[in-house]
């Protein structure tokens, strides 16, 4: 277990515009904003989605695509920094007008609007870059 303090070093409110890729959008501030390590919590609205649940016995992770209006109940994950560049790990339960959940590693998504708090920390905190999915048969 690592448990260790952290130094809030900014806040941001990030809204997401319609149109936007959710995750995209998250990556993008905290590229913008120089930000190594974060935190954040979100609620909105999207079209479609693309989540992904990981399946320990294979150590793969399944895509499901909705293509959909969802809500999105809640959002909460971290960010990291990689060769790559600032990724983000967003967990969401989404929800259809019928109230019926959906949720899992929310890899994609098309905005119709939502609003993210991203705390970023003064240190940096380890996130492992999720791998591609395979196709739900």
């Amino acid at each position: 277990m690592d448990a260790r303090e952290l130094a809030v070093s900014a806040e941001y409110r990030v809204a997401i515009e319609e149109g936007d890729d959710w995750r995209a959008a998250i990556e993008h501030v905290a590229d913008a904003e120089g930000v190594v390590s974060a935190w954040f919590s979100g609620v909105g609205t999207v079209s479609d989605a693309d989540v992904w649940h990981y399946d320990p016995a294979t150590e793969e992770h399944r895509a499901v695509q909705f293509d959909e209006p969802l809500a999105v109940a809640t959002c909460i994950g971290g960010v990291g920094v990689d060769d790559g560049g600032a990724f983000a790990r967003p967990h969401a339960v989404l929800t259809r007008p019928s109230g019926q959940a959906i949720g899992g590693y929310l890899n994609a998504a098309t905005a119709v609007e939502g609003t993210v708090h991203l705390r970023a920390f003064e240190d940096g905190v380890s996130f492992d870059r999720p791998t591609a999915a395979s196709s739900e048969p």
